[in-house]
């Protein structure tokens, strides 16, 4: 089965954007400091765009993980719904910015075990939570909670699976080119 990449739909630049993208763009500008191609991509349907940035925004202030604990979240949701787009761009802010151990970045891009226990958890959480579509393995649930989490911590990575569904299956339509600044881990 080949998967739809859309033909007609093509990435929204500050010169071609209509009023309601440009101010869109505008935010995300500011947000990030840059317009990534997948928010060029993305707001085409402007409410899609708006939805992404409003809760992508609200996870990283309130979902109470670390900045490292996030990229992780992130990642396995990325890895996991198979975004190359979105594993370059948050492997990137994993190294270079949220103090995500190369040791645990080299595991989840390789596929391996992660050794730090709470991590593991983590990353096992929040693989479950995408999976299960929120019907997450009592079993695993527990070896979360007894790393240190709590059932609040379960709803913030249900925010993110829903902000990450949102980039990783627009990005899968767009075929999203990864932008320079993630290149590195393409």
């Amino acid at each position: 089965m080949t998967s739809y990449i859309f033909k007609e739909l093509k990435s929204v630049t500050s010169e071609t954007a209509n009023e309601e993208q440009a101010i869109l763009l505008d935010k995300a500008e500011k947000q990030v400091g840059f317009i990534p191609n997948m928010y060029s991509n993305m707001v085409n349907y402007p409410p899609l765009l708006d939805n992404y940035l409003h809760g992508y925004n609200l996870f990283r202030k309130q979902s109470g993980f670390t900045s490292a604990e996030q990229e992780v979240i992130f990642l396995a949701i990325s890895q996991n719904n198979g975004c190359d787009y979105c594993m370059a761009a948050h492997s990137t802010l994993a190294a270079k910015y949220s103090g995500v151990p190369e040791t645990v970045l080299s595991a989840i891009r390789n596929g391996q075990a992660i050794t730090d226990v709470k991590i593991a958890a983590l990353f096992n959480m929040a693989v479950e939570v995408n999976n299960s579509k929120g019907r997450p393995n009592t079993e695993i649930v527990n070896i979360f909670l007894k790393a240190g989490y709590n059932e609040n911590h379960l709803l913030a990575i249900t925010l993110a699976v829903s902000v990450k569904v949102l980039s990783n299956y627009s990005n899968h339509m767009f075929d999203a080119e990864v932008d320079e600044m993630f290149a590195e881990y393409k």
